[in-house]
Formats: structure tokens, sequence, C-alpha cells
């Protein structure tokens, strides 16, 4: 599992791979940012009130500073679905830019339309939020083990979408679910380590590059196609 990993760091310096890198941060970024904005807003809405013995309290400065320190913190549960649903549009670009430099051989793929990567996009980031939030109440019952079941569920997510995107690329739906059922330990255990550090600022900016690319690199590890590049053999063994 470590070598699709390495191999998706290795394309790092790609001029191609760098481009999308750049526009999955961008979007990323952009999101979070109109999420802080938006709670900001919000909060400005409370008038000021008087008090009894206090006098004129204004809410807005208070709650404007509680809101941004629960946003830094939500950040770090919210970074896994945002960083999904800015990924889900540039999967498409990642896996190209990793065919090309390394299974240039092979025809070309057949991504699926916008429409579909619009709303599967939508409906995973719908799953994964909900998903974590229903996670909460278990959170709260077995605190100590919160951390580990956070990333079993959210990298068995991450993986199960992913890779099925990934294949569906090239094989039908049906066939691509069932080499997904087939080989889902190697896919959570990549999901895991993709979730991990998806929780550490800066870090987690590109660490959903570095998955699709993995999970193509498993992909084609899977159908036994060879890589082109000297020192990554993905055949299937």
């Amino acid at each position: 599992m470590i070598a699709p990993i390495l191999a998706a760091l290795n394309q790092l310096p790609d001029p191609k791979f760098r481009m999308v890198l750049l526009k999955a941060v961008a979007m990323t970024l952009g999101v979070l940012i109109v999420l802080y904005t938006v709670v900001g807003y919000l909060v400005s809405g409370i008038d000021p009130f008087s008090l009894p013995w206090i006098g004129m309290v204004d809410p807005a400065g208070l709650l404007a500073g509680l809101a941004v320190g629960a946003m830094m913190l939500a950040s770090v549960f919210l970074m896994i679905p945002v960083a999904s649903l800015c990924i889900g549009f540039l999967l498409d670009d990642i896996a190209e830019a990793v065919e090309q430099k390394h299974y240039a051989h092979l025809p070309a793929a057949t991504p699926p339309g916008l429409l579909t990567t619009i709303v599967d996009t939508v409906r995973f980031f719908v799953i994964l939020v909900v998903a974590n939030i229903a996670a909460l109440a278990i959170y709260l019952l077995v605190a100590p083990l919160a951390p580990f079941i956070f990333y079993l569920v959210n990298g068995y997510l991450l993986g199960r979408e992913y890779f099925q995107l990934v294949a569906l690329r090239r094989l039908p739906p049906r066939e691509a679910s069932a080499l997904r059922k087939s080989n889902r330990g190697r896919i959570w255990v990549i999901g895991v380590a993709m979730a991990v550090p998806l929780s550490i600022p800066v870090l987690n900016l590109i660490v959903p590059l570095i998955g699709v690319a993995a999970y193509t690199h498993l992909f084609h590890r899977l159908r036994g196609n060879v890589s082109t590049q000297a020192g990554f053999n993905t055949q299937a063994r």
C-alpha cells in the first residue's frame, strides 16, 4: 500500500500535477473562506440590547470571537468534507495527470459528464457531513476512542468514493463496484492514511490530491497495468 502513495508523492514536481494542486488548494481555501464569511455575517446581524444593572450588551463582538474559535476547531472536522467537495471536481484532472506520466500506453479514459460529476460530488459531500454528525454521539460515548473512530469512518468513506470514481473512468459501474468490494481492505487502508493528515493544517491542502493519485495507481495495480516509469512497478501481485 506504500508504493501507490510514494508514486503519488514523487509526481508532485510534475508541472501538470502542480497546476492541479494549485487549483485544489485555491478551491479548498475559497470554500473555507466562504464558510467563515457566512458565519461572521450571521453573527454580525445580532443587534445590541440592554440588560438591567449591566447596561448595553453587544453580543456580536462576543459571538464573533466564539464563532471564529468554533470554526477553527470545526475546521479539523470540516476539512474532510470540504476537501472532498473540491477534489471531486478535479478528480479526472488528477487521474489524467497520473496516467499521462505512468500509463501513457493505455487508451484514453472515459470520464463521467459534468452533471454526473456535480451530482456525485455533492452527494458524497452530504454523506460525509451526515456521517460525521451522526458519529458525534459515538464520539461522546467513547471519547478516548473518538479519533480512531473518526479516522476509520472517514477513511472508509473517502476510499470507497475516490476509488469508485477512479475506477468508473475505465470500467462499467458493476465491474468498478466488484473490483472495489474485492479489495476493500487495501482501499480502506489508503483511505485512513489519507484521513489522518487531513486534520493537520496546511498539510490537509495537498492530501486529497495525493490520495486520488494513489488510488489511480492502486486501480492500475489491481488491473495488472504496469507503469512506464522506472522504479515503480504497478503490476498486480
